[in-house]
């Protein structure tokens, strides 16, 4: 009994340790899926495909999606490192503000002085972050009215980002700026009933700030997501726009077939192949080239771009010839 105690901790220790570890896996995977998805479908939603009939693999949209989110990856650890900085800068002069009229003739007038400075400062910031969030949900709420802005997808909620977070750091700079004064002052009630009466209200207000920060993360969270799928948006939308007027840069493909197509695009060619004995295929088709292969399935489109072109779909089942064509460079 006494060896297997010792084991069964082990497991159940390795186990604890294995799951604290797939947890943040588990959610970095279904980000990376879902912002390669959303990425994939508005690039292919350019050549009138539905990604879902392409059928590609959890796997795919993961390795999609790191081009997607460098852009905003990149701007998050920017406005974090900025964050520190200020952080450090606001927290060493407000500190510095109390110490130095600590030091004077009279600082208790000094410092009630530097003191309602720095409250007033913060709380021209909180005002303009609830204006921010104020102006962010009327257009939250607008939506009908102003879903055919192209940057409303962006601004919303960077505006109920943005104010959301002004909201909290000035109600932690308060706290700070409090905590300080409580600190220099030493000015607490040392009575048993008023106490306990200080006690119970401090526990409210601290639930009600938990509560409101709860929220306040949340949004910041939402608008962070909302934001970086507008970008993921952007990026597909970019990458299918640059790929249409480097359709050159694709592989060329030469599709024979059974039965005529009857494609009217100027750039494709078709060919009548002769006929012989055993030959199945009886027609060449040129100037095709390869955008995305599928499950089962090839997706093809012409070599130049024009707006009445389509998307070819080949399948993949033995009804159709496919060569993929050298490029016309010496080696």
């Amino acid at each position: 009994m006494s060896d297997n105690r010792p084991a069964s901790g082990q497991i159940e220790h390795w186990a604890s340790l294995i799951g604290t570890i797939a947890a943040p896996i588990t959610v970095l995977g279904a980000l990376l899926f879902y912002f390669g998805y959303v990425s994939s479908a508005s690039e292919y939603a350019y050549f009138g495909i539905n990604v879902d009939t392409i059928g590609l693999s959890t796997q795919a949209y993961i390795m999609r999606s790191p081009q997607t989110l460098l852009v905003p990856l990149l701007v998050l650890t920017l406005t974090s490192a900025g964050f520190l900085t200020l952080n450090a800068a606001v927290h060493k002069r407000i500190t510095a503000a109390l110490t130095h009229t600590a030091q004077v003739a009279d600082p208790g007038a000094s410092q009630a002085q530097r003191v309602r400075h720095i409250k007033r400062m913060v709380q021209r910031w909180r005002i303009f972050g609830l204006a921010a969030l104020t102006v962010g949900f009327i257009m939250l709420f607008a939506y009908p009215y102003m879903r055919d802005w192209p940057l409303y997808g962006l601004v919303t909620p960077l505006l109920i980002g943005i104010g959301a977070a002004i909201i909290a750091y000035t109600s932690h700079v308060l706290r700070f700026l409090q905590s300080l004064q409580e600190h220099q002052t030493r000015a607490i009630t040392r009575e048993h009933g008023s106490a306990r009466l200080v006690d119970d209200q401090a526990g409210d207000s601290l639930l009600a700030r938990r509560t409101a920060g709860v929220f306040v993360y949340v949004m910041i969270a939402a608008s962070v997501f909302w934001a970086t799928a507008t970008i993921a948006q952007w990026s597909g939308r970019g990458l299918a726009e640059y790929a249409a007027i480097h359709f050159g840069a694709l592989p060329s493909v030469i599709l024979d077939t059974k039965e005529q197509l009857w494609l009217h695009d100027p750039s494709v060619y078709v060919k009548t192949l002769p006929a012989s004995a055993g030959q199945t295929f009886h027609y060449r088709y040129r100037g095709l080239r390869l955008l995305i292969v599928g499950q089962d399935r090839m997706f093809l489109v012409p070599s130049q771009w024009s707006t009445h072109d389509s998307t070819l779909i080949v399948p993949l089942d033995g009804s159709v010839r496919i060569q993929f064509q050298f490029e016309n460079e010496v080696p």
